[in-house]
């Protein structure tokens, strides 16, 4: 018997191609952008940042490992490999979980707040001019509102759903 040919995709519009297309070219270029940035002052990468920041905002500056991959929105393995190179650096610790034996914390060190302290500033301008200089109040809502319903669109909360920090 003879498989059915698969439907035709529903290809996207010009329209959206475009704006497929702008998002993907902004994107990119964002990442890179502030990727440069902290790689300049800070030596490390803009994820390497970004769990620092989730760090630096828990109460007493610890998160299961589990917890900060979700926050991070990246698998464990990759968490694990950061975390790794962000204790090198004497920037964080790892602590075993006394409740359960297999949960580890990671625990942002005295030397880890200081490096955020000392180049969230310059983060944060280069966040402002490269974003938000660049757009009025009212497309600040618009993306905003945009961005909130592709990520709820994208993060199922039923069991069973392929998210990274699942994986």
């Amino acid at each position: 018997m003879k498989a059915s040919p698969s439907p035709e995709p529903q290809w996207l519009t010009e329209e959206e191609q475009c704006v497929w297309r702008a998002y993907v070219h902004a994107s990119t270029l964002l990442d890179d952008y502030l990727d440069r940035q902290l790689q300049r002052d800070a030596g490390m990468p803009h994820m390497y940042y970004g769990l620092l920041v989730g760090l630096g905002e828990a109460p007493d500056h610890r998160l299961r490992m589990t917890q900060l991959a979700m926050k991070s929105k990246i698998t464990r393995s990759r968490l694990s490999h950061a975390i790794a190179r962000l204790e090198k650096n004497g920037w964080v610790r790892r602590e075993d979980c006394p409740s359960d034996k297999r949960g580890q914390f990671a625990v942002l060190t005295d030397a880890g707040l200081d490096v955020l302290r000392r180049v969230a500033p310059g983060h944060v301008e280069a966040v402002r001019t490269a974003l938000f200089e660049r757009l009025t109040p009212e497309q600040t809502k618009a993306l905003g509102e945009i961005l909130t319903i592709v990520a709820e669109g994208l993060q199922p909360n039923e069991a069973g759903a392929d998210l990274p920090w699942l994986r």
